[in-house]
């Protein structure tokens, strides 16, 4: 039932219920003048209040207590509370006319009788109306509760699979960089036994970054810039002046958050497919830019044309798609453009990346 917090809002539901029959007595005697119609509104008062205020102390607790029984025994209870409360209500409510003197002990059965009937008729009424009120309220409660809970399940399961697909594309990125990086180191070790040890200094780098970075989720440009500049350096003792890049990336984007491993991904692809196959090498160009609250990285190189959907399934650029989509959704993006002569790759991340990842660290 409705739970009150003060007594005021008692008074003003039980003086509302006073009004009604005010209005039939006012009805059925339209000829009343205001003063007849006042006594007859103060009778009413007195009755409501005191059948309310029996009702609002004994009808919520027979409403709470009746909950584990089956429900036509509950309402067989709730109606036996409701009769309760009228009867003694209208009890009390003689015995303050008597008390105000606005009738007399003789007078206070018949008056009892004649009253009963109507006040249990009104406050069965009520009752009942408010009873199916509040069980629909509360039913309206608890599938909202229950929608809220299972939301909360479904977006727990939808986190938990996002960070485990995360984990499963990370889990191929690993071991398909420590192989190429080795197979570059190794071929260093017969002919610069020294510079293969610097390079082995800035693999084990590298492998800290990628550990760091699985932990983190999201890594500042700048750090992936000097892990791409460290990859650049290995390939670079592998392939030698075949290898030739350029950096232009603005200061002001050096904290801009970006997958790990993302633009080392775009320049290791362009390595692969367009200095490794070419006798005279090729060039590769990293440029960054803010554009329409968006970080964007461009690599662009001299290579073959190719297109993204050609991309080798669970590597690579494929990887990197299926890692954007489980972060950003729709907010980041992939794409390829080819222009004299140039394949340009493109990566697009959210300004505030963090906000729209899948996960934060």
């Amino acid at each position: 039932m409705i739970r009150f917090k003060n007594i005021r809002n008692i008074l003003l539901w039980d003086s509302a219920f006073a009004l009604v029959p005010t209005i039939l007595v006012f009805t059925l005697n339209p000829g009343m003048t205001g003063r007849q119609l006042l006594i007859e509104f103060g009778f009413c008062w007195i009755y409501s209040n005191s059948i309310g205020g029996v009702a609002f102390a004994l009808i919520p607790r027979v409403w709470e207590q009746a909950r584990s029984v089956p429900e036509w025994l509950q309402w067989a209870f709730r109606v036996s509370a409701m009769l309760a409360s009228c009867l003694v209500g209208c009890l009390i409510a003689g015995l303050l006319f008597v008390a105000l003197r606005w009738q007399t002990m003789s007078a206070y059965w018949p008056q009892f009788f004649g009253s009963f009937t109507f006040a249990a008729c009104l406050t069965i009424v009520a009752g009942v109306s408010i009873g199916v009120y509040t069980t629909l309220r509360e039913r309206l409660e608890e599938t909202t509760l229950e929608l809220r809970t299972k939301e909360l399940e479904r977006e727990r399961a939808l986190k938990l699979a996002t960070e485990a697909q995360l984990a499963s594309l990370e889990s191929r990125i690993h071991p398909h960089f420590l192989f190429n990086t080795l197979n570059s180191i190794s071929s260093l070790i017969p002919e610069d036994p020294a510079r293969a040890e610097r390079l082995v200094e800035q693999m084990a780098a590298l492998l800290r970054f990628s550990l760091d970075a699985h932990q983190s989720g999201l890594v500042p440009l700048e750090r992936e810039l000097k892990i791409v500049g460290d990859y650049l350096e290995i390939e670079r003792a592998r392939f030698g002046d075949r290898l030739r890049y350029q950096v232009g990336v603005p200061a002001e984007l050096n904290q801009s958050q970006i997958p790990p491993l993302a633009l080392q991904t775009l320049v290791e692809n362009s390595v692969k497919y367009a200095v490794a196959p070419d006798r005279a090498g090729g060039e590769i160009r990293i440029t960054a830019a803010r554009s329409n609250g968006a970080c964007r990285l461009e690599v662009s190189d001299s290579g073959p044309a190719f297109r993204l959907e050609s991309a080798p399934e669970g590597h690579g650029l494929d990887n990197l798609k299926g890692r954007l989509c489980a972060l950003f959704g729709s907010q980041a993006a992939l794409t390829l453009e080819r222009a004299g002569g140039r394949n340009k790759l493109t990566l697009s991340v959210p300004q505030n990346a963090n906000e729209h990842a899948g996960f934060s660290g």
